[in-house]
Order: C-alpha cells, then structure tokens, then sequence
C-alpha cells in the first residue's frame, strides 16, 4: 500500500441552505476546525498525497480558508451543479496525473476515519476497480441500498426503485468511493444524465463498471464514520461524537476527567498523562499540556503551552502565548496573554498578566494589573525572579521589575525597580479621628431627609 499513490478528491461545492447560513457549509467547525478540514486530515492519514478540492458556493472564501488546513490543495470550482459525478470530473485535470488510487470524498462527513479509507484502498490494491462505503444506520428509510451478491456489489438502489425485499436491506450507501485510477476518467465519462434530474450521478459507475468486466465491491464504515451534515442539528450531533471520541482516547492515554461530558477539546489539543481535568473545562485551538497538570473547573485555555506539575484555575482563563513553565500556577479568575510565568511563580487571584514575563518564584498579589496597552500600542513587562508585587498594584508598561523587587500595595508602579528594592506608588495615608463618625452622622440624616420628602410626594 505504501507504494500506492493515492488522490484524495473532496466534493465541497454544496451550498448547504438548510445551514441558514452566510457561511459555506463545510466551513462550519467540529472541535475548532472547519468541517472539511477533518476530512482533509482523515485523507492525509489514509495516504492521500494529493488533494484536489472541487467549490463552488463560497469559493474565494473556500480557497482562503484551504490556503490554511490543505496549502497544498488544488481547487477546482464545480460553475454549474449537474451531479456528483459532475462535480468529481471538474478535478479532471488532478485526476489525469495517473494515480494508483482516487479517493472520492465530500466536505460534509467530517467524522470519517483514515481506516475506513484505508479499507477500501486495500480492496483497489487487490484488484478491484470500484470500491463503495457502505454504512448500516439505525434508520436506513431515505438511503440507497446496496445491492450485493457472491461477495460483488451489483447495483446501489434509491430506495424509491426498491423492491419490497431490497427495502429490507440495512446496508447502506455512504456515498464515498475509492476508484483504481487507471479507469476513473474512463468510467466517470461514461456516465450519462438520462433520469428524471437531467445529472450525472456518481452511483452510476458501479453498473458501468460491471458491464466492462471490472470488480466491484463494498466496504463497511461504522455509522458514526459516514454521518453527513445538512443543518445545524447534524453539526451539534458530530461536534458530541467527535467530543466523545476525544474524551475516550485522552482517559485512556492516562487522563483523569472529573466529569468527561462536560469537558471540550479541539481538534489539535494535546494533554499529558497523570493530568487532572476538572469540571467544565473548555480547551481551544493550540492547546499542549505536559503531565501532571491540573486544570480545576471552569476554565478557559486557548493557544497556551503549560508545562508538568502546573496548577490552572478555576476560573481562570489563558489566551494565546501564555506560557506556564514548570510548577507555574495561575488561579482563580486569573486572565494570562502572551506571557511567560515562570518556574514556581504564582499568579493566584484576580489578576490580568498581559505582554509579561514573570521571573521564576515570583508571586503576584490579587488585583494586579500589567498596563500592557495604551490605546495604540502593546509594551512589555518583566518581573524578575523572587519578585513580590503586592495586592491591587497596577504596573504600567513598559517596566522591569528587578529580581527580588518588592512592590508595595496598592501602588502604580512607573519606573522601573531595581533588583531588592521596595517600591511604593501611592498617595500618603491621612488619619483624622472623629471625622468618620461625623460622615456617617451626616450622610444618614441626607439619606433620611431624601426618604421623607419621597413619602411626601405620594
């Protein structure tokens, strides 16, 4: 099979109205990734060398979007919708370069996985022109049957043509197909648009592939493999079985997750053993996690790198470029961006780090705040190693705090500090005595005066 070269053709031109969207339907995400990204990436894993993608609704944006999942994609764009097989011979020109095998795929199916394309490569490999995927849904009432006898696929009915007995049938077709290059462009040419649509359906390679004397056969794909999405419903119904699917590779992989179901990955996360995952936990794009993190309930983490033995959260939330080294922890409703905290700081409570290095074993008191923006542009911020920045202190970029430094409370802090210096940024405290007790006489008796004269209205 390594030998093989294989051409992955991705039918994605669809308009998916029932999406009622602006938005192409493929380009709908499943665990932060456009749906037909999946499908890409299942087709690489499969052994697909070669992409070629056929468009049409959307297609500059389709083109912008495959520029970042498929860079070495081609696009061809389907002007008129005449059929499936239409749609597969707008890639003509991919499909002429001679590969051993031609996968035909679509957009919409983002669940399919590489060992069912795998599968159905092998049977090319063994001699079969034409090989169908199959699958057998709880509810087989609107699909094709496939019509099988002496292990050979004879026909795939619709079931409006069915007989009572074909109706039966569980064996259903998934639509997708793996076609021997050296007869794709012969058998895709030969079918015709003689039905009550007036379009060229890819189905009806199977009978002409029979009539030249060629094997056809089916392969098997599990339900959830061959899902395909027309509305939104669909796309929540992927999103739970990709999410479910996740779960259970990263449990077994040495994972605890407190209460999986309400645990969400992305497509590329990855999570280290001996990690502890908490309750609802969302994890985004460009997520990597050493082990022997924990990661408590109701955080948010995107882009972020965090290394073994961190402490994250609740609550918190880490933006893309937040860094977290060794032993780092950042705590409750705690927000980290493009910023290193290094091995052992703390950031514990209610505090934003922003365009920041925290120097190893520092500890960032509640309520502070690197003042990374003005308006126009981002500065920087260095803490140095052993630093002490006191509650509710404010740090205003650009600035170097010195190792060591000791920020007192309460401080706006505009300079930079020196290593072991004690910094103060605040007004002097004034003490007069009495003066509480005659504020809280007089606001009391303005507050009862307002109540009377609103009595007094009514």
């Amino acid at each position: 099979m390594s030998q093989r070269t294989c051409l992955s053709v991705i039918l994605a031109a669809g308009e998916g109205t029932r999406m009622k969207s602006a938005l192409p339907k493929v380009l709908h995400h499943i665990a932060g990734l456009p749906m037909v990204a999946h499908v890409v990436k299942a087709a690489e894993a499969a052994g697909a060398s070669g992409q070629a993608l056929v468009i049409g609704h959307g297609a500059d944006e389709m083109r912008k979007a495959a520029t970042k999942f498929a860079p070495k994609a081609e696009t061809f764009v389907q002007e008129k919708r005449l059929g499936t097989a239409h749609a597969v011979l707008a890639a003509r020109e991919a499909i002429s370069k001679g590969y051993d095998d031609v996968l035909v795929m679509f957009g919409d199916t983002p669940l399919i996985d590489a060992d069912a394309l795998m599968a159905a490569r092998f049977r090319l490999a063994e001699g079969a022109a034409v090989v169908v995927i199959g699958f057998r849904p709880p509810n087989s009432t609107g699909y094709g049957r496939l019509i099988e006898k002496g292990g050979k696929l004879t026909a795939i009915r619709e079931e409006k043509d069915c007989s009572a007995e074909e109706r039966k049938i569980g064996f259903c077709n998934a639509g997708m197909m793996a076609v021997a290059g050296a007869h794709a462009l012969k058998l895709l040419d030969a079918v015709g648009n003689k039905n009550a649509k007036g379009e060229y359906y890819l189905t009806d390679i199977v009978e002409i592939a029979r009539a030249q004397g060629l094997d056809v056969v089916a392969t098997e794909a599990s339900f959830e493999s061959a899902l395909g999405i027309n509305n939104r419903i669909d796309l929540a119904q992927a999103e739970a079985i990709w999410q479910a699917r996740r779960r259970h590779e990263a449990m077994l992989s040495g994972v605890t997750l407190i209460a999986p179901e309400t645990v969400y990955f992305s497509y590329d996360t990855e999570i280290g053993a001996d990690t502890i995952v908490e309750p609802n936990v969302w994890f985004g794009p460009g997520v990597k996690i050493a082990g022997g993190a924990k990661i408590h309930a109701f955080s948010h983490i995107e882009g972020a790198a965090i290394a073994s033995n961190c402490d994250v959260g609740p609550f918190a939330r880490l933006r893309p470029g937040a860094d977290l080294r060794n032993k780092a922890k950042v705590g409750n409703f705690c927000e980290v961006k493009q910023a290193v905290i290094e091995d052992g700081a703390k950031v514990n409570h209610l505090t934003y780090i922003g365009d920041a290095r925290v120097g190893a074993g520092a500890n960032i008191g509640a309520g502070t705040i690197t003042c990374n923006y003005d308006g126009y542009s981002k500065f920087f911020t260095d803490i140095g190693e052993g630093a002490f920045i006191g509650s509710n202190s404010s740090l205003v970029a650009p600035i170097t705090i010195g190792n060591r430094g000791y920020i007192a409370s309460g401080s706006v802090i505009t300079e930079s500090v020196p290593d072991d210096a004690l910094a103060f940024g605040r007004a002097r405290q004034k003490t007069i005595p009495g003066k509480g007790k005659e504020l809280r006489e007089r606001l009391a008796s303005a507050a009862a005066a307002k109540k009377k004269a609103g009595g007094a209205d009514h």
